[in-house]
Order: structure tokens, then sequence, then C-alpha cells
């Protein structure tokens, strides 16, 4: 009987645990467990005093110069004093292993656990406190380039389009909608004066599941898988955009997005010409993991559907159509 290849398998708890065992010099009363599957697989691998994150990329997802570069972003932050879940080095001073998966090369590496919890509705004091670790990053990372992508209107839009639309036909509403919208995104971009525009390292995916929150309101940052260059606006409008779909009593939402923004603005300062393009970037970046979805169809068909279509578009009209009116 013919063995057939696979584009994704899931690692063995069992194998992975003796595996990082033996790598970091762990005791044996460490035991792994499956997190999630996703874009990459988490796994936890803890015993009674301690706790780490084991994050198996998918093959061919990420090269190993792409992930070298976010291990040595979230070093930087952490010898700033920064609050992030940052790599572990192993017996040998390794940050990244690789293991031979039935589909090939995939890349191990060990993060440093996150405590507190998730936290989905949150105080404005809490959003104050992640307004205020973004802009920390930020200063850090600005004017900084890394050897991955460069967010524009290219790969936030025009490549997602592109991507969504081998399985979605072109004359769908919502198709045309994407259509439109990114073009109209692209150009107020390019209306701005960039120069006024702050831009350096951005992590593209701050929101409550990627961080956690202890009693005292301190934030940690994790899963900076999405790192790459481009407007700083992008994370605030990002992060806004989320808040937006998890308020849905608006005047709590506008509460507190100003509080995330006092927060922010109370490290480092947005101008005008930034405030006014939160809207364009959390539709972008919505675009873009719309585009996401499509790339990693193997994890993502069970719900990728016209009907899937429509609520996301849907999401991203709501958005637009509540600054539209905001704005007039």
């Amino acid at each position: 009987m013919t063995t057939f290849p696979v584009t994704a398998s899931v690692v063995s708890e069992i194998e992975l645990c003796n595996f990082i065992k033996e790598k970091y010099l762990l005791s044996n009363d460490f035991n792994c467990q499956l997190f999630r599957t996703g874009v990459n697989h988490t796994y936890f691998i803890s015993n009674n005093d301690e706790k780490f994150v084991v994050r198996v990329y998918c093959h061919q997802w990420r090269t190993k110069i792409e992930i070298e570069q976010e291990l040595e972003l979230l070093n930087l932050l952490k010898e700033n004093s920064l609050s992030v879940s940052f790599p572990i080095s192993d017996k040998e001073g390794n940050l990244i292993q690789e293991i031979n998966a039935p589909e090939g090369i995939r890349y191990v590496v060990l993060f440093s656990f996150a405590e507190g919890k998730k936290m989905r509705f949150m105080s404005s004091e809490t959003c104050f406190s992640i307004g205020s670790l973004m802009a920390k990053i930020h200063n850090i990372t600005e004017n900084k380039k890394i050897k991955r992508v460069n967010y524009n209107s290219e790969t936030l839009l025009y490549t997602s389009y592109n991507l969504i639309k081998s399985f979605f036909s072109e004359d769908l509403d919502e198709m045309r909608f994407l259509k439109e919208i990114s073009a109209k995104i692209s150009k107020k971009l390019e209306d701005r004066n960039l120069s006024e525009i702050q831009n350096g390292i951005v992590h593209l995916d701050i929101w409550y599941d990627n961080l956690s929150v202890n009693n005292d309101n301190e934030i940690t940052i994790f899963d900076f898988d999405n790192c790459g260059n481009g407007l700083f606006i992008l994370d605030v409008g990002y992060f806004c955009k989320q808040l937006f779909f998890i308020e849905s009593d608006k005047d709590e939402y506008e509460l507190k997005a100003q509080s995330f923004l006092n927060g922010y603005q109370k490290t480092r300062s947005l101008s005008e010409c930034e405030l006014k393009l939160i809207p364009e970037a959390g539709a972008a970046i919505f675009i873009f993991y719309l585009g996401v979805q499509a790339q990693r169809f193997d994890w993502s068909n069970i719900f990728f559907t016209e009907n899937y279509l429509k609520m996301f578009v849907g999401r991203i009209k709501d958005w637009v159509d509540y600054y539209e009116r905001k704005y007039n």
C-alpha cells in the first residue's frame, strides 16, 4: 500500500516532550500537551514548578532566517526590560531546533511562558497598559528593519486579494467590496504625508489572544510570528479594530479605545495624520489576515466558505462605516 505524503502533520506530544527534555536538559517530570494547531502548532511543556511554550512552525511557513530575525527582535525587547515571551537557548546555546517531520523539515523554538490570563473583556486600565507597552516596543523598534516582510499596500491588500480570489468568484459582492476598499485604502496611504507617519518593526497581531494580563495590569505580549516592517499605526489600528468587535456598546468602545490611545501617547506621540489612518490601518490588516487564511487553506477549510467570507467582509464594512459616520 502506498504511503501518501502529508502537508501538515501533528507532532506527537510524547516524542516532542522527550526531544525538548534532552535538548534543554529538563527534568523527567516535565509533560507536554498540545495546546493549539493553526498556522503553527503550539504545545505547553511543564512540571509543578515551571512552564514553557513550544512552537512547532509549519513546514515552509517561515524560513530559518525569518525565524532568526523574530527571535533577535524578542531578545532585543527582553534586553530592554520589556515584557514579552522570549526564546530559550538549549544546552548548546541554540535557539532553533530542526525536526524531520513527514512533510519535511519543521523548526521548533522553546519560549518563556507569559504569566497571567487572557482577558477578552478588558478594563480601561488594562487598555491603557496595553497601549503603553505597545508604545515602548515601538520606541525600541523605531526606524529599524528586519529581514522579513515589508507591510505596505502590495503585501497587505493586493497580494491578499489575489490569494482570496483563488477561492471565491470576483463577481461576489464581497469580493467587489474588497477590491474597492483596497484601492481606497491604498490611495489614502499614498495621499498622506508619510513623513509624518512613524515606522519601524511592527508586531501586527496585538490583541487579547496574544497577550497575558496579571492582577496588576502588567501585560506580557507574545506570538511575534507576523512581525515585519511597517507603519506603527498598523499595530494601533489593529488593536482598535479588535476592541471594536469585542465591545458591542460603542460608547464603551470609545472609552476603552481612548484609554488605549492615552496609554500609547503617554510614551510616544501620534500625529493627527496617524490618528485619522486608524480605520484604514485596521481594515488593511483584516484583509491581510483573510489572505493568510486563504494561503493556509489546509488548516482553515472547515470554515473558509462563502458564508464565512460574507461574515468577515461584513465586519470590515461595519468598522469602515462606523468611522465614516464618526468623521462626517
